[in-house]
């Protein structure tokens, strides 16, 4: 069976941008496009209600933080119910949460029929990127149903309150959430850790030809006066081909801001934006500011740019995103990758985006799965915790000269799975995957 024969229901939830982003990257699998578990066609009216309360719910809380006095406590409510444990030490934990009795519940009153009914007219294999429409679809029986994790690590609602009679499968994004899998109950015949499905469209197949040109030009352009390269330049040319090229004397470091779902976090965008204002005006950098879908972050970033004077550099020393719609903000976002150079984001989903040989700047985590894809990041060295914003001009001119950019970029190219679309592609081919042992192509 061809890719271009290879059909699935691809299913997801408007619970943040991650598992919707996730989705989106196997679209080209999807058996009448991407069911959003709580949209139209995949739920009925009452459902629909419930998954809109949730969702307000979920971004009012990640917003809430942000309020003096009472934030701190609002946004511990919601945190408390997707507390992750330590992983270590390593220890059965496979006894139910609250959580799971918790959709156990939802599940048995009727959450995800409606979905149920439109995967029952094609006998598919099911994929979901958000664990309910998994866990209703393993207690109606469907098979084979396969739940992608987006973070690396997670908490125990994602397993069934009975895994060992539970038939759903993991794809895992890395061998951290393998092994919280196992501490849940879960087989490791129902575990493949085939890395988080990345944009094709920045990898170029499984020889990763686009990917590998992208990253030799990132290279020279954050590696400005060659320490990096006299470091790993033989290791460069033996996994990339060839060394980087020198960047030209018009080259811009590209720096890409994305705020989450809800909005979070864009007063750090403003204050980046002022600090780099003297590098934009004299073309050393440019700066992305990412809104997402969002309006209001949209025109706080629009207002900040007018304020700074930067009115004239818009459209290309400074760039503002919005799409109206997500599919659209993830195709727009995912270009944009291509020519970033360093993504400065809260280490969400967006943590696997390393995998592309990018470096990330992580913003203050928000809630126990980020604090522990901030944790998974500076393990692999991929990453540099956020400094001061209102510095960042400073710190980021050193941090390229240098070469830690650079070397941030290439770790994580080189640690991390970058080809989870393929492989997810794989296993719903042949119901296995194959065991690689060579770094790129794990």
């Amino acid at each position: 069976m061809t890719t271009d024969e290879l059909r699935a229901w691809i299913v997801t939830a408007d619970m943040g941008l991650g598992h919707q982003r996730a989705a989106h990257a196997l679209a080209h699998l999807a058996h009448e496009g991407i069911l959003v578990a709580g949209g139209p066609g995949a739920t009925d009216q009452d459902e629909t209600r419930l998954w809109r309360r949730l969702r307000w719910t979920y971004e009012f809380l990640s917003r809430a933080k942000q309020v003096p006095l009472v934030g701190d406590a609002m946004f511990a409510l919601l945190d408390g119910l997707l507390h992750i444990p330590p992983l270590y030490p390593l220890r059965d934990r496979s006894k139910p949460a609250l959580n799971n009795f918790i959709v156990d519940h939802l599940v048995r009153k009727g959450l995800g029929r409606t979905l149920l009914e439109r995967l029952r007219s094609r006998p598919l294999p099911v994929v979901t990127t958000f664990y309910a429409p998994a866990l209703a679809a393993d207690r109606a029986h469907c098979t084979p149903v396969y739940c992608g994790i987006c973070d690396a690590d997670l908490n125990r609602v994602w397993v069934a309150s009975d895994a060992a009679q539970s038939h759903i499968r993991y794809f895992a994004p890395c061998g951290r959430v393998m092994r919280r899998l196992r501490q849940y109950g879960v087989p490791d015949d129902a575990i493949f850790i085939t890395g988080f499905p990345l944009p094709r469209e920045n990898i170029g197949g499984p020889g990763m030809e686009t990917l590998k040109r992208d990253l030799l030009r990132r290279l020279g352009r954050i590696d400005p006066v060659g320490r990096f390269a006299s470091v790993f330049g033989a290791t460069v040319r033996e996994l990339l081909g060839e060394e980087p090229p020198p960047a030209g004397p018009e080259a811009r470091v590209t720096v890409t801001f994305a705020v989450g779902g809800a909005g979070a976090q864009s007063e750090i965008g403003v204050a980046l934006a002022q600090s780099l204002r003297p590098g934009i005006l004299d073309g050393r950098f440019r700066l992305a500011l990412v809104a997402g879908v969002n309006p209001r972050a949209e025109e706080v970033f629009r207002e900040a740019v007018s304020r700074l004077g930067l009115d004239d550099a818009l459209g290309h020393g400074v760039l503002v995103v919005r799409e109206e719609t997500k599919p659209a903000y993830f195709d727009r976002f995912d270009a944009l990758m291509r020519e970033t150079d360093i993504l400065w984001s809260k280490p969400s989903e967006l943590s696997f985006y390393s995998g592309l040989g990018i470096p990330i700047v992580m913003a203050p985590p928000i809630g126990s799965h980020e604090l522990k894809n901030m944790r998974w990041l500076t393990d692999k060295g991929a990453a540099l915790p956020q400094y001061t914003p209102a510095l960042a001009l400073e710190w980021l001119t050193d941090m390229l000269r240098d070469g830690v950019l650079a070397e941030k970029a290439f770790s994580g190219f080189v640690k991390n799975r970058t080809l989870g679309a393929y492989k997810i592609e794989e296993v719903l081919r042949t119901g296995t995957m194959t065991r690689e042992t060579h770094p790129l192509r794990r």
